[in-house]
């Protein structure tokens, strides 16, 4: 047991550090290497991967509020943005969780495959240029919102990698689109972990200190280290050059990303 704890708070100071570093949620860390982690433990691959994504979301309620208070102090969250976002969200995390359920864990893997491959490239190619669009209207936002919320609570994730992009597109300054996607990762996390907390799991392959699909102890483990190693990370970010560190990472995305889907296409 003690070693098993002694992984999820080395998992959660390594999303915290990462996730510090580059911006990213930490999820994108978390999700893969929960997977591994419940494998190895015995956990049933149909239920350790939504395990790992509704354990992912529900330490992000906890991590994604230092997060926002920090930006909000500096006045870089949009709280009229926010505003419209949030219902879209809510819609989005609700729909994307139901949507999770109703898969297997073999096809959640699959999924989840290609958007770790995908969110690498974004990081390896993406760079973040404020659009010549207009801001976005009211009904775009709610729209955004909805896919931005679906896909972060299928996945996972708090969506900064989803909120980031859509807002630059959109000709919003960059020290806005941070700290305003920073704030749309709390309602994402909340109105996702409902579901899966929720959700009557008849399964039997469940560990013990289960809530729904949340697995207490790698909860506990990621939120008590996240946080301060997060603010490592961003301290480290402005003095590092970032950029061989974001193709290792990236290269370690495409690695898992891979592995998902090579072992539920071959079954091996």
């Amino acid at each position: 047991k003690s070693m098993e704890y002694a992984l999820y708070l080395g998992l959660g100071a390594m999303a915290g550090l990462i996730g510090g570093l580059f911006g990213l949620g930490g999820g994108v860390i978390i999700v893969p290497i929960l997977i591994i982690a419940f494998e190895l433990q015995g956990v049933s691959q149909n239920v350790a991967t939504h395990m790992a994504v509704s354990t992912s979301l529900a330490t992000i309620i906890l991590t994604s509020i230092p997060s926002i208070y920090t930006h909000a102090q500096k006045g870089s969250v949009r709280w009229d943005l926010v505003t419209w976002v949030s219902p879209g969200i809510v819609l989005g995390a609700l729909g994307g969780g139901m949507f999770a359920l109703s898969l297997s864990g073999g096809s959640l893997q699959l999924l989840l495959g290609g958007f770790f491959i995908l969110v690498a490239l974004q990081m390896l190619f993406y760079t973040p240029r404020s659009g010549s669009k207009g801001e976005p209207g009211k009904p775009l936002l709610v729209a955004g919102g909805s896919g931005i919320g679906g896909i972060s609570a299928l996945f996972g994730i708090g969506g900064g990698s989803l909120t980031i992009p859509f807002l630059n597109y959109f000709a919003v300054p960059m020290h806005h689109v941070v700290g305003t996607a920073a704030a749309c990762g709390l309602p994402i996390a909340v109105f996702s972990t409902l579901i899966y907390a929720g959700v009557e799991t008849q399964d039997d392959n469940l560990p013990e200190a289960t809530l729904g699909y949340i697995f207490i102890p790698a909860w506990l483990g990621i939120v008590i280290t996240s946080a301060p190693s997060a603010r490592i990370g961003a301290l480290l970010a402005h003095r590092l050059d970032d950029r061989p560190l974001k193709r290792l990472f990236s290269g370690l995305l495409i690695v898992m990303g891979a592995r998902l889907i090579w072992i539920n296409l071959t079954g091996e």
